[in-house]
């Protein structure tokens, strides 16, 4: 198919135009892209020169300042909880546990239970006698009295240290005078 000499003439200006067009765009692009480079270096300029130090500042005057006296509390409440135990709690434990093995050796003792026998047996004649006590079944024995006499010192023992342990000190607040200064 042949074009007219009109047609090619267009074509040909239309050509130029296209090239001129593509041209201009490529030295847009160039200039957008040199533009934002300088836009990148200069926002990272201001963040090193005015958004960082205030971050760094706002962090050693707020953040902290806050960590380190959460950190301290936390210290000194279990160097207080960790006393507490140590003089509190355990002493009144093993005092409980050892009242209680003390019992249980006593219990074992055959001269002890042979004296329980004796007079058990004797207040029981002596009660059929007068007349004033009916006899009563056997029951479990000494050994009952002795875990029941064991539950109860423990269970007192316990109770104390747990209120030693969580009663209200009012100078367990109270900051050092070096952290103040």
């Amino acid at each position: 198919m042949a074009l007219t000499r009109k047609r090619r003439k267009e074509l040909k200006r239309l050509k130029g135009q296209a090239e001129d067009l593509w041209t201009d765009q490529r030295e847009l692009l160039e200039h957008a892209s040199a533009v934002v480079r300088e836009a990148s270096h200069q926002a990272a300029n201001y963040a090193r020169e005015e958004v960082s130090p205030k971050i760094h500042n706002t962090i050693d005057s707020r953040v902290k300042p806050v960590v380190s006296s959460s950190v301290a509390g936390a210290r000194s409440v279990a160097e207080t909880t960790r006393s507490k135990v140590k003089g509190d709690i355990m002493p009144a434990v093993t005092s409980a546990l050892g009242t209680a093995l003390a019992a249980i050796e006593v219990a074992k003792n055959q001269q002890v239970r042979d004296a329980f026998a004796r007079v058990s047996g004797l207040a029981a004649t002596a009660g059929e006698k007068t007349g004033l006590v009916k006899p009563q079944p056997k029951s479990a024995g000494f050994g009952r009295y002795v875990l029941i006499g064991i539950g109860v010192v423990a269970a007192v023992g316990v109770a104390y240290a747990a209120w030693q342990t969580l009663r209200a000190d009012d100078d367990l607040w109270i900051d050092d005078e070096a952290e103040a200064a």
